[in-house]
């Protein structure tokens, strides 16, 4: 009893606060007003206070548009960490329109759905491409699936296929992101205590989530490494190899406490 009341008493602040703003969202789209991209960071953000996570940034964000992101992939509260401080809308696999309350606000956040399967390459990268003519910017998770918060999945180059994409002849930029869960309550989060964050396998959601609305104050540290394009590269398997690579070792480097660039403290509340 002692562990319900807390995990429905944040459940029911999040749906007090975010069913009526949908609405909100709903009609800022309509009205093609830019608070339809500001909205959601701002959202996020409280969502984020709410949920009891923490951010800490690290690293300087890309301010040029369009930029596509692209972060390793360990949860679903993914989606409420990078939509706090990045003003864009995420890539999903075409199945995500389909679910229930989280589908409509991925569709609200103007996602781009997509069939991640090889041959629809060509398809991807004109849907992006579209998007990033217009100066969006875009977060792309390039695993293709989430993982156990303990290490990085290859990433897979054909979700690279919008890096090809030029825009005013210029090549897009690129930027790795890391997202790491460090700690829980000021506490090292071990590999014991990461399922009850990382959500991968064949884990149910619903409960998964009413696991995490029980938790404490989770760190979420958010690294920003430098940006890159394609030009620098020559392809776009070499392109995600880089980005593997940089985003594996930002992650590592958390975990393992080694040295790393001065936090900044998101203050989600605010």
């Amino acid at each position: 009893m002692r562990a319900t009341i807390p995990r429905a008493a944040r459940l029911l602040v999040y749906l007090a606060f975010t069913l009526p703003l949908m609405g909100v969202q709903a009609a800022l789209l309509l009205l093609r007003s830019p608070l339809a991209t500001t909205l959601p960071r701002w959202y996020h953000r409280k969502c984020c206070a709410i949920l009891g996570f923490r951010l800490e940034i690290r690293g300087e964000i890309s301010t040029k548009r369009p930029t596509l992101f692209v972060a390793n992939h360990t949860s679903y509260i993914d989606i409420t960490v990078l939509g706090a401080v990045i003003d864009g809308s995420f890539v999903a696999k075409a199945e995500v329109a389909s679910w229930p309350l989280f589908g409509w606000l991925a569709k609200l956040q103007r996602t781009v759905f997509v069939d991640r399967r090889v041959r629809s390459t060509a398809l991807q990268r004109d849907a992006l491409g579209k998007r990033l003519d217009a100066g969006d910017r875009l977060i792309l998770f390039p695993e293709g699936t989430s993982n156990d918060g303990l290490r990085v999945l290859p990433f897979k180059s054909a979700l690279f296929s919008a890096a090809e994409y030029k825009v005013g002849g210029q090549p897009v930029t690129v930027q790795p992101v890391s997202v790491t869960y460090s700690r829980l309550d000021g506490m090292p989060i071990g590999r014991a205590w990461r399922p009850l964050i990382a959500w991968y396998g064949g884990m149910d959601m619903m409960p998964h989530l009413w696991t995490l609305l029980g938790l404490g104050v989770v760190t979420a540290v958010v690294e920003f490494h430098p940006a890159v394009t394609i030009a620098e590269f020559g392809s776009r398997k070499a392109l995600s190899d880089h980005c593997y690579k940089t985003v594996a070792a930002g992650v590592a480097a958390v975990l393992s406490g080694r040295s790393t660039p001065p936090a900044i403290p998101v203050a989600v509340a605010a």
